[in-house]
């Protein structure tokens, strides 16, 4: 087998990696969004007024362990209008049906 072929076999390798980690990652935001709906809903703050505060809101300052992304996947739902924000820090689902 020639040079350039072990090359280009090693960068099909590497590139099918990074595409998997990359849909790994986004699996696990997905279920960071499922879950974070799901404590919100559990909680019944669906308004400012039964707004609740979220213990994973700010990110640690130093982590142990696995990465925790809800505060990724909070800051991405509030951006899409799925979840509300109060002035006092707490949160509340905005749209019933997700």
């Amino acid at each position: 087998m020639s040079e350039y072929s072990q090359m280009f076999i090693v960068i099909c390798i590497l590139f099918v990696v990074v595409m998997l980690t990359r849909k790994f990652h986004a699996w696990k935001i997905k279920r960071a969004y499922f879950s974070i709906v799901k404590d919100i809903k559990a909680k019944k703050a669906f308004d400012s007024k039964t707004a609740v505060d979220l213990s994973y809101a700010q990110s640690p300052m130093f982590r142990v362990g696995l990465r925790d992304l809800r505060p990724i996947a909070l800051e991405h739902l509030v951006q899409d209008n799925i979840v509300g924000f109060t002035d006092d820090g707490k949160y509340y689902l905005k749209d019933k049906n997700v």
